[in-house]
């Protein structure tokens, strides 16, 4: 029934966008969708926050201090926009730019970071994208793959626990995960920790773990590089449930300039833990500045001064992070009702789907993502334009459906009611859109395909010229049946201009370097055009 509604409401709302927006000299299709449309619209509110920004100025006031056994940096409580007021401040209580200051107070509190949770598929595209850029549906592929070779388990779970079985086989099976690692320690048992092990809750399928099989040396070296990365990732971040907890020493000083209270905050790692399992550029993200030894009514020398800082706009989104974006929706609504549900359902999308929902919106022209940053398109800056104010811009239409899908379920709705709404909710945009499209315009140049550049004769039907595409190169004459067309990347090497010109005029390219091989190592090789397919030639001297 579902499936039934979901397909009868894209398909409708989608031919009334591209209709009416077709009337309006718009050359293509609109594809509106349950989740895809909110998801879009949520990446165009985040690019116009940006767009819209203004930065603006604001005043601290700083202090550097030389203890007897090292120098610190501290801050006054004061933020302000004016420089006038941290002037004024200063003025007041008589501080000079040198000056002597009072250490009043010297706390420390130890402080401990539980290991991570497991690796739901969405916390492992996020992680993965963090770590190596990798995208959503990429991950998923990887995943997939270490499934099938039954390295890991079921990849389209959104439960970050297990049961107490799986608990037991990764407890009898710990030293051999270790020494696969390379790191052993004295393993803590969590079997009865929440956090990680729950049976009641876990739900359909289980959190990503490794499973029995551990991979030998040789199997290690047939996977390439990607899924290593992300077997490895699940195997540490199963590993660190039996490891310590992450331990630091969290100092805090405070210290009086002529009654100006300036507060320094530092800490010590005391137990490395669970993070000596992943490598330092996950330690990095929390380093602080380690502090001398200071000791409370200790007379230090004070360098005192205004420092000035500019607010910053908020970051565009990067692919892992669309993930996050599409569990966390709930924030963009304000009813409470809608708000609880989907947090209950985590969101739009489900696990399974949201990947394959990022690669649609691509697909669609509607996002465009480069260096692992999301831009919107003007054809998605249109969507959105088109959409804006109705249900289709919002998360509330899933929320909205689930609210009475759980009626159906517990018998106070009916499945007619409810496909009934849906028409009812199309007939109303078939009215309302062409008012609500009325002042919208359309610069249809924005829209016009990009000009191919002319690079060399088709070497195959003579007549055509080979030319840059959106993502490939293909011959001008391809309406006339000529399907020569060359990659736009080879094995992860972008093939340029002259490489595409000389396969075509001499039929060979000089060496290129970097290509990449399916176990991650890299080559070098010459190109050769045979019978219209590209070769390898591999110069041995």
């Amino acid at each position: 029934m579902e499936i039934t509604s979901k397909t009868y409401l894209s398909l409708y709302c989608s031919r009334i966008y591209t209709l009416h927006l077709q009337k309006k000299g718009f050359k293509g299709s609109i594809s509106i969708g349950r989740v895809q449309s909110p998801t879009v619209y949520l990446i165009y509110k985040r690019q116009q926050e940006i767009e819209h920004f203004k930065p603006e100025n604001f005043y601290e006031i700083e202090g550097i201090f030389k203890a007897q056994n090292g120098v610190y940096k501290g801050k006054a409580k004061l933020k302000t926009k004016e420089r006038a007021e941290a002037v004024q401040l200063l003025q007041q209580h008589g501080v000079e730019p040198i000056d002597t200051g009072l250490i009043t107070s010297v706390t420390n509190k130890t402080k401990r970071i539980a290991p991570p949770k497991l690796h739901a598929l969405s916390t492992l595209q996020a992680a993965a994208n963090r770590r190596w850029k990798y995208s959503p549906s990429h991950v998923l592929k990887l995943t997939q793959s270490l499934y099938e070779k039954k390295l890991v388990s079921y990849p389209r779970t959104d439960s970050q626990l297990i049961t107490h079985n799986e608990f037991a086989y990764l407890n009898e099976s710990l030293a051999k995960y270790q020494q696969l690692v390379g790191k052993t320690f004295n393993a803590l048992n969590r079997g009865n920790n929440k956090r990680y092990v729950d049976s009641a809750n876990v739900g359909e399928h289980y959190a990503i773990i490794p499973t029995k099989k551990v991979p030998t040396e040789k199997a290690l070296q047939s996977m390439n590089a990607d899924e290593r990365n992300i077997y490895f990732e699940i195997v540490n971040t199963t590993l660190a449930m039996f490891h310590q907890d992450y331990e630091y020493d969290e100092k805090t000083i405070l210290t009086n300039v002529k009654n100006i209270e300036f507060k320094t905050v530092g800490k010590t790692e005391l137990v490395k833990g669970w993070k000596e399992l992943f490598s330092s550029e996950r330690e990095l993200q929390e380093r602080e500045e380690s502090l001398p030894v200071v000791f409370q009514d200790e007379m230090v020398q004070s360098k005192v001064s205004i420092q000035e800082g500019t607010t910053t706009p908020p970051k565009p989104y990067t692919e892992g992070q669309l993930i996050t974006m599409m569990k966390t929706c709930g924030k963009s609504v304000e009813d409470e009702e809608e708000i609880e549900v989907l947090k209950s359902i985590e969101g739009i999308g489900t696990e399974a789907t949201r990947s394959g929902i990022i690669e649609t919106i691509k697909k669609h022209g509607f996002i465009e993502v480069r260096k692992n940053i999301v831009s919107i398109t003007p054809k998605g800056k249109l969507l959105c334009r088109a959409i804006e104010g109705t249900l289709l811009s919002s998360p509330s239409m899933t929320a909205k459906w689930e609210i009475y899908l759980n009626k159906i379920g517990r018998g106070e709705g009916s499945a007619k009611h409810f496909i009934e709404s849906i028409g009812k909710f199309v007939n109303q945009l078939i009215v309302e859109v062409p008012k609500q499209l009325e002042s919208l315009t359309i610069e249809a140049e924005q829209f016009k395909p990009a000009a191919v550049k002319d690079i060399v004769t088709c070497p195959t039907c003579k007549v055509g010229k080979i030319g840059l595409r959106k993502s490939f190169y293909g011959c001008s004459n391809y309406k006339n049946g000529c399907k020569q067309t060359f990659p736009g990347r080879l094995l992860g090497k972008k093939l340029t201009e002259k490489n595409i010109n000389d396969l075509c005029k001499i039929g060979k390219t000089a060496i290129v370097k970097g290509f990449k091989s399916k176990n991650g190592k890299q080559f070098n090789a010459s190109l050769r055009l045979v019978e219209g397919k590209i070769e390898f030639e591999f110069n041995e001297k």
